[in-house]
């Protein structure tokens, strides 16, 4: 699917007239009956939505061809339901699945005309609605008119994402592609917790009855060990279901578990997968994501987790809730003692990131899984049908952000945060079982729900900012190697160095034509008496500030920028005549001298204020580099300076020697 996908959305761009065949082809499917129900729609209108905003694609001619796909393809759905009439529900997928149709009609019934409107948005409908439409014979005159038009917006709203981006991919990808990336794997991580919590319920939800059928046949075919199973999904309980559920859900998390502990012990160390995502996590290091990173990953420390506990028992001792009580304390202590137990005993190598204290299993995503799924079980059952997920997903969604943020800051393997969640669920389900076997009095959950959220929440947001400086000390960058004899670097060692910035994109592979050796005092100091001035690191305030249009573009600072993981030591910059910026970018080099002296190396762009769709405002890079080079070379007369093309790239590269400080200072 991948190489597919891949190779449509470049037939796309390499033929941009043609591409009309291809986005109305891709909406048509989107819309046949059954067809609808398996085409990825949605990632190609977005990625030929990012076209459109590059400029490969026509705007209106996309918004045209998708829009005319989605009208015919509901034509034919249309038609398909006028045709057979009834007499669809009993072919096949429809005879296996009524629920396919048993949805849209759901949803047509309600309202007929904004039953079509609706449909047209939502994915798991969208191909049935139309042929219910045409199965119940409503007149074209009334079904023509809302298809058209629903038609015509859906193609807006879902190519507009992906415009969007496109618009202002060149302008935020210079300077904001790591965090872009980050956030987004973030959210897709969300996703996937979300998806697996969601599908498994409802799996198990449908598939309870028959599962509690053929796990009662075992009982009577071996009476001998059939009668401890027995007690769990005994008939005459109606937590059977729950309780056979939990002890399946058990089994398969003890025999994955075992697995993994297996395969680490087997190994030694961490597995190729654990390496590999470790280090795509450390090159997408930067700045900003480095603050939201190490906020989230404070949630599942104990000071956070310590609030909501403590006022959870409360309630429940006030309440006289006894057992409940009992089995959410010995959730927490065991797990704790248990999980700590296996970390020491465990000794397994640590990511070159990870101080002590983060080992296999990782305790806080375990005491986070525990919290909230135990917490869930107390109150699921006390919610209606359908609602009762909804706790299970928010400890999915919790224990996926914790666990990222984690994985994003180097704390911990990968296998580290499996290994703790899946010791965490087998735990909580062990107590889940007990729970429900012991308890079947019910009481009102609200207040406890909103109590221990709530409570979260404040904790969370309270010490969260205390916990982000401590956090990125403890997992800085690893320093650079002391490795090169300043003499030798003066020579001819500065070659050695990159000449530009490792990025996946040519046009963020900035040419790194600046290197210092020295302190940056001095050289601060003799800028700034020629118009540079030095700007402080910019936060997530003034990233929100690039959204206000009534701020100056002057007032807006340069987003960070970073090379390897590291965010620059030094930025200057300096306003030209024509509304334009000089910015000069310094990193610590990658290779220091052995002697302790400080080396740096960076580049000196021009930056031009942009605003994709006036959305926010951004310096991002202009390609008047090497005016941007020359300048500074005139500033920085009266240095020691040494200037040679770099045998690489053939760019030149301004080395620079600061002055020894005097016995009273520099």
């Amino acid at each position: 699917m991948s190489a597919w996908f891949d190779s449509l959305v470049a037939w796309i761009g390499a033929h941009p007239v043609a591409a009309g065949v291809a986005i109305f082809a891709i909406a048509f499917c989107d819309a046949v009956i059954v067809l609808g129900a398996v085409v990825p729609a949605l990632p190609l209108l977005f990625a030929i939505g990012v076209l459109i905003g590059l400029g490969e694609i026509s705007g209106p001619y996309a918004i045209a061809c998708a829009a005319a796909g989605a009208l015919l393809g509901d034509a034919s759905s249309y038609w398909v339901g006028y045709r057979w009439g009834p007499r669809l529900r009993a072919t096949w997928p429809f005879s296996r699945y009524p629920q396919l149709l048993e949805r849209a009609e759901v949803l047509f019934r309600r309202n007929e005309v904004k039953g079509i409107f609706i449909a047209r948005y939502v994915g798991p409908v969208r191909p049935f609605v139309p042929a219910i439409a045409g199965m119940s014979r409503m007149p074209l005159r009334r079904y023509l008119p809302a298809s058209l038009v629903a038609a015509l917006t859906w193609a807006v709203l879902f190519l507009a994402p992906g415009w969007l981006f496109g618009e202002a991919y060149e302008a935020v990808a210079a300077v904001a592609d790591r965090l872009a990336l980050v956030v987004g794997a973030l959210l897709a991580a969300i996703a996937l917790a979300w998806a697996m919590v969601l599908y498994t319920y409802r799996w198990f939800a449908n598939h309870a009855d028959a599962l509690l059928a053929r796990a009662l046949r075992w009982t009577r075919e071996h009476p001998r060990l059939g009668r401890y199973a027995a007690a769990l999904i005994s008939p005459n309980r109606p937590e059977s279901a729950s309780l056979a559920l939990l002890a399946a859900c058990l089994l398969a998390i003890g025999i994955a578990w075992s697995t993994l502990l297996a395969t680490m012990l087997a190994r030694g160390g961490p597995l190729a997968m654990d390496v590999r995502i470790h280090d795509a996590m450390y090159a997408l290091r930067n700045p900003l994501a480095d603050r939201l990173m190490a906020a989230l990953a404070s949630i599942g420390d104990p000071v956070v987790l310590g609030l909501p506990i403590a006022l959870s028992t409360l309630w429940l001792l006030w309440r006289r809730r006894w057992m409940a009580a009992a089995h959410w304390l010995a959730a927490l202590a065991f797990g704790l003692v248990l999980t700590a137990a296996l970390e020491a005993v465990i000794d397994m190598p640590r990511p070159p990131t990870a101080l002590s204290g983060f080992g296999f299993p990782a305790v806080g995503v375990t005491m986070t899984t525990i919290t909230f799924g135990f917490f869930a079980v107390l109150i699921a059952r006390e919610l209606p049908g359908r609602q009762r997920v909804w706790p299970y997903l928010v400890s999915g969604a919790a224990v996926a952000v914790l666990g990222f943020a984690r994985l994003y800051l180097g704390a911990h393997w990968l296998t580290d945060l499996v290994g703790g969640m899946l010791l965490g669920i087998a735990w909580l389900l062990a107590l889940g079982i007990a729970y429900r076997r012991h308890v079947a009095r019910s009481f009102w959950m609200r207040p406890l729900a909103a109590l221990f959220y709530g409570a979260f929440l404040l904790a969370a947001l309270w010490h969260a900012p205390r916990a982000v400086n401590p956090l990125l000390e403890r997992f800085a960058p690893l320093p650079p190697p002391s490795n090169i004899d300043l003499a030798t670097w003066w020579e001819d060692g500065w070659a050695a160095l990159p000449w530009q910035r490792n990025e996946r994109d040519a046009s963020r592979r900035w040419p790194l034509d600046v290197q210092v050796a020295g302190p940056l005092g001095p050289l601060e100091a003799h800028l700034a008496a020629r118009g540079w001035r030095a700007q402080p690191q910019a936060d997530w305030s003034d990233t929100l500030v690039l959204l206000d249009d009534d701020t100056a573009p002057l007032d807006h600072r340069i987003l960070p920028a970073t090379l390897g993981a590291s965010a620059e030591a030094l930025l200057l910059r300096r306003q030209l005549d024509d509304g334009r910026l000089l910015a000069l970018r310094l990193w610590r080099a990658p290779r220091q001298p052995r002697d302790g002296t400080p080396l740096w190396i960076g580049t000196v762009q021009t930056l031009a204020y942009a605003r994709p769709f006036d959305l926010f405002g951004l310096w991002s890079p202009d390609a008047d580099t090497h005016a941007a080079y020359e300048r500074l070379r005139a500033d920085l007369a009266g240095f020691d300076l040494r200037e040679d093309p770099h045998p690489a790239s053939g760019v030149q590269v301004l080395r620079l020697r600061m002055p020894a400080p005097g016995p009273d200072g520099p």
